[in-house]
């Protein structure tokens, strides 16, 4: 009896209980999800989630997601509700909610905008509380303090109009972010048009539906609820479009920030084809020329350049100063667009932070920032506005089908000996990257693909040197000409050319619309906004309708794998799929081969000249002699000495790799003396400008 009162206790519990075995969720108290993949409710489950929170990691059957307050409130600020975000995790979970998950998103939620930024009739700067308690709180937090002048009643703070973007970063960390509703400067006035048809080709123009409530979503009618924020598309989904769509309505003299020069030119021909702009008002900002007109586009690496080493402040140690930061000030700019906005680099933040009276627009296929500064972006250019699945995108035909693959392959018995007697995790990465047997893979693959347009990209530029000899195929680094690559880009898209090595200056701003295979033989460790900017140079929707392929030469039971697995991380979040292979599917012969290569190295450390501790030191040596892998991506001064005394790579390093492989040197050949862009520490990008 009391064994049967026992388990009719615990079939009370167990049905006051929800449990839906059929649902494809775990909701758990610290706020992560874990999300079945092998569910058939799997990918509407990814889609909703992917609203407001973040993905961790996606091994084969189960993922996991983090519900942060940062995902909360960019959630928030694009219009969805604790209410809809609760309704998702109800719908597709398999047991209750925790309870303090249900408090944390409510309260998460509601924090965003309980705190506003307005101006008054006068013009003062005021933050403004319903909670006069709140505003007590922020008036004694000592970040917020000093941007301070006075407190006209008990819900309000007057704040130093100039410290806009400092109070609003303030209070992103305080954990209440501000809903700017202080309103932006309209800036020179500019009359433009988007044309109907296209100037170089006569095909018909004009902006697609998503790219139309992208534009929207920012403009907000010219209100004050818009102005500052970002879109987020695909690559290949016509970002770019979606700039010259905002800029036809705000009728304004407008800066483009963009990664490279190439990226600078692609935008100018976009502008002189589909708009009214005539090439008299659009100028070009670089090394090659200072142009500033109404539309004015320039690089990331032309604004951070410091002319001078010598120039050195005894007081705070800073390297001279930015020269060409004036352009922001010196001109009266309506709007301002940041082109792939994830590869900000920290001085530019720091600018941002003086400018928030301009309307500014953040263009990216990607929110990640190795450098865990997405706090930044939000706070200083402005929440997500707008973003679509690339998936939905792909069903719909506005970007290319893609089929990922990842070929994992061994190391070659000396090299995986070397591998094994390494303790830098950075060199051991670089041996496994450079895997001699992904060039046999590599030759399979091109002989697959010999009627496609393939793109080989990596890191290592010896390594690229090495394929691009054996493929008799050009290579295009951050060394190469500006004239030059376009010249090879130009031969690419005319089919004159049917492969090219790239390295890093391939993963942003590069137009080649018929570019249907990339083989990706090495990258920046585990940067998943690289793997993202990677796949999209082939995802332009094909004129054939073909499928593109996407392919990751991966050596596995090594440093190479575990990076390839964080950098899959985003594009598992937008639904792509990686179908993971051997290589003996590639190479049959490939067992054979190693063991015999087993034999002859059996045979080698027979040999008097045999010497294990050279094959230690080999790429150690390398490494110091100053080949440290690419030539555009090495860390300069403090930061490449931390680079190789760390075992694991710092992620600002990989950030800073990226905006220095996009724009190249941008001063002219005979003016290159100075030393190249300083990035700023976590703190220098908030510095006030004196």
């Amino acid at each position: 009896m009391l064994r049967l009162a026992q388990n009719i206790s615990w079939i009370e519990v167990i049905n006051t209980m929800m449990y839906n075995p059929q649902n494809p969720l775990i909701v758990q108290s610290d706020r992560s999800l874990l999300l079945e993949v092998d569910n058939k409710l799997y990918s509407s489950a990814r889609d909703d989630l992917a609203r407001f929170a973040e993905l961790e990691k996606s091994p084969e059957h189960i993922h996991t997601y983090r519900i942060t307050p940062l995902s909360l409130w960019n959630a928030a600020s694009a219009g969805v509700s604790a209410e809809i975000v609760l309704g998702v995790l109800e719908r597709y979970s398999k047991f209750d909610l925790p309870s303090n998950v249900l408090t944390d998103i409510k309260d998460y939620i509601s924090r965003f905008g309980r705190i506003k930024l307005t101006k008054s009739e006068d013009g003062d700067l005021l933050l403004r509380a319903d909670d006069p308690m709140l505003i007590a709180e922020v008036a004694r937090n000592k970040k917020i303090q000093p941007y301070v002048l006075s407190q006209p009643d008990r819900n309000t703070l007057r704040i130093d109009p100039r410290m806009r973007g400092h109070v609003k970063h303030a209070l992103v960390l305080f954990g209440y972010p501000a809903e700017d509703l202080a309103g932006y400067t309209d800036g020179d006035a500019l009359q433009l048009a988007l044309l109907e048809q296209s100037v170089r080709d006569g095909a018909p123009f004009g902006l697609r539906p998503y790219q139309i409530n992208a534009a929207s979503a920012f403009w907000a009618g010219g209100t004050v609820h818009g102005g500052s924020g970002v879109v987020v598309l695909p690559c290949g989904a016509g970002k770019t479009v979606v700039g010259l769509g905002t800029m036809s309505q705000a009728q304004t003299h407008t800066l483009i920030l963009t990664p490279s020069t190439t990226a600078v030119r692609q935008w100018i021909a976009e502008m002189l084809d589909k708009t009214t702009l005539t090439a008299d008002q659009v100028g070009e900002y670089t090394g090659d020329k200072k142009e500033v007109k109404p539309i004015t586009v320039t690089t990331y690496q032309m604004l951070t350049y410091r002319p001078s080493i010598s120039a050195v402040n005894e007081n705070t140690g800073e390297i001279g100063e930015f020269p060409h930061f004036e352009i922001f000030t010196k001109h009266d700019w309506g709007l301002i667009i940041y082109d792939e906005v994830h590869l900000l680099p920290a001085p530019v933040f720091r600018v941002t932070a003086e400018i928030q009276a301009r309307r500014r627009l953040g263009l990216t296929a990607t929110l990640v920032r190795e450098d865990g500064r997405e706090t930044d972006v939000f706070s200083l250019i402005g929440p997500k506005k707008y973003d679509v699945p690339w998936k939905d995108l792909e069903k719909q035909g506005w970007i290319a089908t893609a089929e990922c693959t990842e070929i994992r392959m061994p190391l070659t018995p000396e090299e995986r000996m070397e591998y094994t007697l390494n303790d830098d995790n950075r060199i051991k990465y670089r041996i496994a990257a450079e895997n001699p047997i992904k060039i046999d893979v590599l030759e399979a693959l091109l002989e697959r693909h010999q009627d496609d347009c393939v793109l080989v990209i990596g890191q290592y530029i010896e390594q690229l040197n090495e394929i691009a000899k054996k493929f008799n195929a050009p290579l295009i680094t951050g060394k190469t000409p500006n004239a030059e690559r376009d010249r090879l880009y130009g031969e690419f898209r005319l089919g004159n050319l049917k492969m090219m090595v790239v390295s890093k200056v391939a993963n942003f701003a590069i137009d080649l619309p018929d570019a249907n295979v990339a083989i990706q033989v090495s990258g920046t460790f585990g940067s998943r906004q690289e793997e993202a900017q990677r796949l999209g140079r082939i995802l332009r929707p094909k004129k054939d309708g073909s499928v593109a392929s996407f392919y990751t030469l991966v050596t596995h039971d090594t440093k190479d794998q575990d990076f390839s697995t964080n950098r899959q991380l985003f594009l598992t979040e937008q639904g792509y799929r990686y179908n993971i292979v051997d290589a003996t599917t590639i190479l049959p012969d490939l067992p054979t081969r190693l063991a015999q290569m087993q034999a002859e190295f059996e045979e080698k450390k027979l040999s008097s000249d045999f010497n294990i501790e050279e094959l230690a030191q080999k790429r150690t040596s390398k490494a110091r002699s100053g080949d440290a892998g690419s030539d555009e991506s090495k860390p300069k001064g403090r930061k490449r000495k931390a680079a190789e005394e760390t075992s694991e790579p710092p992620a600002e390093i990989a950030l800073a790799e990226d905006v220095a492989a996009g724009a190249e040197d941008q001063q002219p050949a005979a003016s290159r003396r100075g030393r190249p862009p300083k990035q700023g520490s976590g703190r220098d990008h908030l510095r006030v400008i004196k």
